[in-house]
């Protein structure tokens, strides 16, 4: 009971705290330190009213039988504007370098022949593996990409403080990349998108997924309250679907591929048999403070 009323006060506190950013008065400090990380939010445009960079540092892609450690940083940047009072998402904005989601390839664990050495092995035994199923010619990367323009990525801070349904919605696509797989080889694409519907709370995936839950994070404003960055937040989704793979080996070649790389990840992969945990730092901004800096120090 004590735990539930701490994290109940705590949703408290994040919920004043993001709303007290759409007030703040203008800011004093240059666009460095704490404000670069807004350089690419588009503040000059008066329907952004929050500017974000989420930072994923940590956590694991389950896409089917395959599963991927999120070891390289991953973010999400842009801008973001008045909630929708019924849905209580607002509309998101990309960012102005044109990366809103940045490709960050992640090591896939067997590379293409899925050979992953059991905990109990030795690590001699470990590194053999390895070095030869996770080298230059049959290592795998798997980079997380946008499957849709930013305009599809809704956000919800009532959610994301208050632990409950969807936080962010992110469409997106699963790129592996190897010498044999060729340049568009894909899990997902803009007409078949992997959606996650990513929440704080407490997830309800069909089985064999088990509920797993998130965590709002632990907040602190800077500058004045212009700033609110939020530590330790996690993100989940495991009750979401995948499609098989295309594109892989190129024209022609995919025929023959592209079936061999969905026996050898599990896809199609039915909800309840993948798994998204996001482990993050976010940070966001007043866009009129961002926007009144940049006045301020041109």
């Amino acid at each position: 009971m004590q735990k539930h009323r701490t994290r109940v006060a705590c949703a408290a506190l994040l919920v004043l705290a993001l709303a007290s950013l759409g007030i703040a008065g203008g800011a004093q400090a240059k666009l460095t330190g704490e404000y670069t990380k807004f350089a690419n939010c588009p503040y000059t445009n008066t329907e952004v009213k929050k500017c974000i960079d989420a930072v994923t540092e940590s956590g694991e892609v389950v896409l089917g039988s395959k599963k991927v450690p999120i070891e390289k940083a991953v973010t999400l940047q842009g801008g973001y504007g008045k909630a929708n009072e019924e849905t209580e998402f607002a509309p998101f904005f990309a960012a102005t370098n044109g990366i809103t989601l940045s490709k960050a390839p992640q090591n896939v664990p067997g590379g293409l022949l899925g050979i992953v050495p059991e905990a109990s092995q030795p690590p001699l035994v470990k590194a053999l593996i390895k070095f030869f199923f996770e080298n230059s010619l049959t290592g795998v990367n798997s980079t997380l990409e946008l499957a849709k323009p930013a305009s599809e990525i809704k956000i919800s801070e009532n959610h994301l403080s208050g632990e409950v349904e969807t936080a962010l919605v992110l469409p997106v696509k699963v790129h592996l990349e190897n010498p044999f797989l060729g340049k568009n080889c894909l899990v997902g694409s803009s007409s078949s998108p992997i959606t996650w519907n990513l929440t704080t709370g407490k997830t309800s995936p069909p089985e064999p997924n088990k509920p797993i839950t998130g965590f709002a994070g632990e907040g602190e404003l800077l500058e004045g309250g212009r700033i609110f960055i939020l530590k330790n937040n996690k993100l989940v989704d495991n009750a979401w679907s995948a499609p098989g793979a295309t594109g892989c080996g190129g024209f022609l070649v995919e025929l023959l591929l592209d079936p061999v790389i969905d026996v050898g990840a599990g896809l199609p992969s039915a909800a309840g048999h993948n798994t998204a945990i996001l482990n993050n730092t976010i940070n966001v901004a007043s866009a009129l403070a961002v926007r009144t800096n940049d006045e301020e120090n041109p």
